[in-house]
């Protein structure tokens, strides 16, 4: 997961296999998640515990790289980087639960929203770069999420048996929906306005639990939703981050670490 994460910095810099000044990086980079994958399609470390945010996460990546790459050149990464996003793609449709969700390991038990984040992002991805999956995985998923959202204020809970709502995972919820293609609708709309009230970008709320997590999501979720919704969240974030970066370049998570 760590290594994707700054893969896909590098990447949204313009950076990528063969091309850019860090492209060596990315490339790298991808070496190592391509040695992680399994013949089962699982994309994890041996010591990874709940590997599929991890798996999400890679899979997200191997998505950018073949889309970026237009799938890269007839060679043999490039050849190894379509199967494993082939397998991939198939271990989340396999490995999907009944309620349409996704939970920390790859069989279909159990589910929460921000493992399930994960997957359809990934699911996007690989879709953008001509790797479809069924449409009854979407159909499924957006049901999950849906029903992960409270009546009450909006916002989003963690599994369908836990009622609290919370600001990060509702970024999730509604970023969820706009990757699995659901643009206009009034969960999205209450869900924005639950985001607005409740994780306004300021210094003073650093100290929120899953700070970064939340904004990873809601960050996208704003922009996806544009207009106003953008303009107002944008310069928020942007100078709250800076305002709190680290003397060494870094942001320091104390739940994750500084590489997250």
């Amino acid at each position: 997961a760590l290594t994707s994460l700054a893969c896909l910095a590098f990447m949204a810099d313009g950076h990528v296999p063969g091309r850019g000044a860090y492209g060596d990086v990315v490339e790298r980079g991808l070496d190592f998640v391509l040695a992680n994958c399994a013949e089962t399609g699982l994309i994890a470390a041996d010591t990874s515990h709940g590997p599929m945010y991890g798996h999400g996460f890679a899979a997200l990546f191997l998505g950018e790289v073949s889309g970026m790459t237009a799938g890269g050149a007839a060679t043999e990464r490039a050849a190894k980087l379509h199967e494993a996003l082939v397998k991939a793609v198939r271990l989340i449709v396999q490995s999907q639960n009944e309620e349409g969700g996704w939970r920390y390991n790859p069989v279909p038990y159990d589910a929460d929203v921000s493992v399930t984040i994960c997957q359809i992002m990934a699911l996007r991805s690989a879709r953008n770069a001509g790797i479809e999956a069924p449409k009854s995985t979407i159909d499924r998923a957006v049901e999950y999420v849906r029903k992960c959202q409270n009546e009450a204020d909006g916002g989003f809970k963690y599994q369908l048996t836990s009622g609290r709502s919370a600001w990060p995972r509702s970024a999730a919820g509604v970023a969820s929906l706009f990757y699995a293609g659901v643009y206009e609708d009034q969960a999205i709309d209450r869900g924005l306005v639950y985001l607005v009230n409740n994780a306004l970008p300021s210094p003073e709320t650093r100290n929120q639990a899953h700070y970064f997590y939340g904004h990873y999501y809601a960050v996208q979720a704003m922009y996806l939703a544009g207009g106003e919704h953008w303009a107002n969240w944008w310069p928020r974030i942007r100078d709250t981050l800076i305002s709190v970066q680290a003397q060494d370049g870094s942001w320091s998570d104390s739940q994750a670490g500084d590489s997250y």
